[in-house]
């Protein structure tokens, strides 16, 4: 897209204990663009919050925003940023100028946890989006309706969302080549000293061949289809025949570089997810059980307090939930 004289304005929507990190990314290309030798301002950005009062990040570092919710301009990008207690700090009040913003037309946005507020909002069914890898399970529970991507960032149609933290540079750099074009995004991120801005299909987390432990191709096999099998467990020979190796070939490999055997991290793989659903969803200790492979609530119970010292109906209620209210 050409640039044009007129500056595309963003409005960051700051909710308490958002993420500083994915927000700083995300204005601070902006801000470089604006420094570009050509002299011109590229964009303009303001910061709201619900009251229009000073907002904490969830590290304490309080940040003074330009005003409250208020109608925006048409042309104007909504950018939400929200933190791990996304649920418990959004209002009706914000969903509400959020839906009314969003059917003006604008393009709105989210970073990291914050997919869920659009969700919330009701302005992600049948989109594409992404979310910060360790929420995207819960997600993917409670948001059936919606394509929950494992990427640095998604863009479909008017939305975009990000896996926060250094994913919303990327993301920021792609909206500004789309908007200005390649020149001015490699400048910005030149001025990052961020050499090799990475696309959206990059993985979130260090390949399992790069993590010290699983050096093994074989092993990184068997290890890549248990994450992607904790719903319907495979058994050790099913995974052993899968990639062409004995069972008893699949417990020596399990026991030199993990230390357990295939059962045993299989089963660990699926009681942090449980965890994970149990802390981050309102879903019944039920329909975790089930969504993690087991298939009695009795063992799941006495599987859990073992591992973690405490039953998972308590974790629970005593857990701060991250997803709180309806979509």
């Amino acid at each position: 897209m050409p640039a044009t004289d007129t500056p595309r304005s963003y409005a960051f929507v700051l909710i308490p204990g958002y993420s500083q990190l994915g927000f700083s990314c995300a204005l601070e290309a902006l801000s470089l663009a604006n420094r570009h030798p050509s002299g011109q301002t590229y964009y303009k950005w303001r910061l709201l919050s619900e009251t229009g009062a000073p907002v904490a990040a969830y590290n304490g570092v309080r940040i003074t925003v330009n005003g409250a919710l208020t109608e925006l301009d048409r042309e104007e990008t909504i950018v939400i940023c929200a933190g791990e207690d996304v649920g418990s700090a959004v209002s009706k009040k914000l969903l509400n100028w959020l839906r009314h913003e969003v059917r003006r037309g604008m393009d709105y946005g989210a970073l990291s946890s914050d997919t869920y507020v659009l969700a919330l909002a009701g302005l992600l069914a049948g989109k594409r989006v992404t979310t910060h890898w360790e929420y995207r399970a819960a997600l993917t529970e409670i948001l059936p309706d919606v394509i929950i991507e494992d990427t640095l960032f998604s863009i479909d149609g008017r939305v975009f969302t990000t896996a926060g933290g250094a994913a919303s540079m990327d993301m920021m750099l792609e909206r500004i080549r789309a908007d200005h074009g390649t020149d001015l995004a490699t400048w910005v991120a030149d001025q990052m000293v961020y050499t090799d801005p990475r696309l959206p299909d990059h993985a979130q987390r260090t390949t399992l061949k790069n993590r010290p432990q699983v050096r093994h191709g074989k092993l990184a096999l068997a290890v890549q289809m248990m994450e992607n099998n904790v719903e319907d467990p495979l058994s050790p020979d099913e995974i052993s025949r899968a990639i062409a190796l004995s069972t008893r070939q699949l417990e020596r490999l399990f026991s030199k570089y993990m230390g357990l055997s295939p059962k045993r991290y299989y089963l660990r793989l699926r009681l942090e997810k449980a965890r994970d659903l149990l802390r981050q969803t309102d879903l019944s200790v039920t329909e975790v059980c089930v969504a993690c492979g087991f298939r009695s609530l009795s063992h799941f119970s006495k599987t859990y307090r073992m591992a973690y010292g405490i039953s998972p109906g308590l974790e629970g209620d005593t857990t701060k939930l991250v997803w709180r209210g309806s979509v």
